[in-house]
């Protein structure tokens, strides 16, 4: 009886397993980070524009976020757009021509480099990898554990 309830329970449950991906976007303009969501909260620090960040709550009209360091703070939604940005991780990431590890070098990004996500879909595109711009315009491939954003 437990068993046929734990497998009703599971089923119930399997269009749920999803809904928990973690959603990023990244900063639209320079913004100040707060400890609370209210402009009269104590202001904790501040981001330029395209900074990536990972929301965890969205409550009228702000968002709590997480950034690449782990820090969690709260920011107006109006100081974030849709646009989808990476920061490295790695020391050095290699971004690629395809996504292969014998293609030709693109680029070397530095850690904590901005990497625009030029193909939101890379994770049945291009398993293990995702497509990036940097901002002076070169576009290939990095290995997806060596950039947070994802």
């Amino acid at each position: 009886m437990a068993r046929c309830a734990l497998g009703l329970l599971l089923a119930l449950l399997a269009p749920f397993a999803g809904a928990a991906a973690a959603e990023f976007r990244s900063t639209a303009e320079a913004a100040v980070l707060y400890d609370a969501p209210s402009a009269k909260a104590k202001p904790l620090y501040a981001l330029g524009r395209d900074y990536p960040l990972e929301v965890i709550v969205n409550v009228e009209g702000w968002l709590k976020v997480r950034d690449a360091g782990g820090t969690v703070a709260w920011i107006e939604k109006k100081s974030v757009g849709e646009k989808r940005v990476l920061s490295v991780r790695a020391s050095v990431a290699d971004v690629l021509a395809n996504p292969d590890a014998s293609a030709s070098l693109v680029f070397k990004a530095e850690q904590n480099v901005l990497l625009e996500l030029v193909d939101p879909a890379y994770v049945t595109t291009t398993p293990g990898w995702a497509k990036v711009r940097h901002r002076d315009g070169q576009v290939g491939y990095v290995r997806i554990q060596q950039v947070w954003g994802l």
